[in-house]
């Protein structure tokens, strides 16, 4: 489980990685397009189709190298059994969370996906973008779910 999960979280990485690569090239190419007076159109929404697949592809990464925001002044204060369960609260918590997030982003872009919801410049589908926040979210939970058993020595 722990090299699938690695495995899911490397790919994601690395297509959000060529994604943020796709973004810096299309600002710049569209800066110096507007010195020249031919801007790229439609650049705005190709950025934010391609940040919010940035932002759910790494959410998985983010987790696992502990990226994220963390009290520790508050957990590191208590003796270990206590930051045991303390986290595990804490994961059970987030993964209620992102459950809920991860089946209403997946149902959003079902729903988005069966009437054809398209961007306004360029026509590009809805669907996909949103697909992709859910299961970067589902990774990110199966994440969880998996420290969660860790912890209590339940899984390998």
């Amino acid at each position: 489980m722990k090299r699938v999960l690695a495995g899911l979280t490397t790919i994601q990485t690395l297509i959000a990685g060529t994604f943020l690569v796709v973004m810096v090239v299309l600002t710049t190419a569209n800066i110096v397009g507007r010195q020249a007076g031919m801007p790229i159109r439609g650049t705005f929404e190709i950025m934010g189709f391609l940040g919010a697949a940035v932002f759910g592809l790494s959410l998985s990464f983010s987790h696992s190298k502990k990226e994220h925001l963390y009290v520790s002044i508050l957990f590191d204060a208590f003796p270990r059994k206590v930051q045991q369960v303390a986290r595990a609260v804490s994961n059970i918590a987030s993964i209620a969370l992102f459950s809920f997030l991860g089946v209403q982003l997946a149902r959003t872009g079902l729903n988005l996906k069966a009437v054809n919801e398209v961007s306004e410049t360029l026509r590009i589908p809805y669907y996909p973008v949103v697909l992709v926040l859910a299961f970067g979210v589902a990774v990110l939970v199966l994440l969880l779910v998996y420290e969660l058993l860790t912890a209590f020595g339940e899984s390998s």
